[in-house]
């Protein structure tokens, strides 16, 4: 485990950061973020945006979705690793607090990491599956 935890493998360092998300470890999830991050969030999902440093994508993001979400959570599946660049094929599952609403929804993910840390972070979701379920009453069929 030491040699996983110390590893800068790109994919070691991506699979830290789903591990301490998931535990909630926002200081070690920062750990594996460049001072000069670059963490964008997709058009359309609720915190879309591009956020920079370790501290801004931990408040913007995870804080941001630990107030309005119980138990999210992005389960990480398949891996595929080009050089510096790691996509991730995922799932985000969660149950929104206002709504009383669960997603299970499929999310890729684009990291780049360079010298053992993510420098860059692109997100890949149906975002209108996310708002669904932050909206009360029945959704409204698109015709």
């Amino acid at each position: 485990m030491a040699e996983f935890a110390a590893s800068t493998a790109p994919a070691d360092v991506v699979r830290r950061q789903y591990l301490a998300s998931a535990a909630g470890d926002l200081e070690v999830l920062r750990a594996t973020l460049a001072p000069d991050v670059e963490w964008t969030e997709m058009a359309g999902f609720p915190l879309a945006g591009t956020y920079r440093t370790p501290d801004g994508v931990t408040s913007h993001v995870m804080e941001q979705l630990a107030k309005e979400w119980d138990d999210w959570t992005a389960h990480d599946d398949t891996y595929v690793v080009d050089g510096e660049n790691v996509v991730v094929l995922a799932r985000y599952t969660a149950t929104n607090k206002a709504t009383g609403k669960p997603i299970n929804v499929r999310v890729a993910h684009h990291f780049v990491v360079r010298g053992g840390q993510i420098v860059r972070f692109e997100q890949f979701v149906d975002t209108a599956l996310v708002r669904d379920a932050m909206t009360d009453g029945a959704a409204v069929a698109a015709g």
